[in-house]
């Protein structure tokens, strides 16, 4: 399986949107601060992932999660969690 996902910072409060094969793995790379662009947003939680059979579908997806588009999608589709925090 591929899955697209969406990790939130507890830091920042921001959103990061990226792809991989092994989700448990990435989310535990992401908190180790081993990736580079978000280890100083560490730490993350998990918000939203979607599976795939298919590496390109979970890419493509991940493409459009990042355009705003995407980003709109995102936030209409966990319109409760984040307004749950406020």
């Amino acid at each position: 399986m591929f899955y697209t996902y969406t990790l939130e910072s507890l830091k920042d409060e921001k959103m990061y949107i990226g792809y991989t094969n092994d989700l448990k793995r990435r989310l535990k790379e992401h908190n180790e601060g081993k990736n580079f662009s978000t280890a100083p947003r560490k730490p993350f939680k998990l918000i939203y992932y979607e599976a795939y059979l298919n590496k390109e579908d979970a890419k493509e997806r991940e493409r459009f999660f990042k355009t705003g588009w995407g980003r709109q999608y995102l936030k209409k589709k966990l319109k409760n969690y984040f307004s749950s925090k406020t």
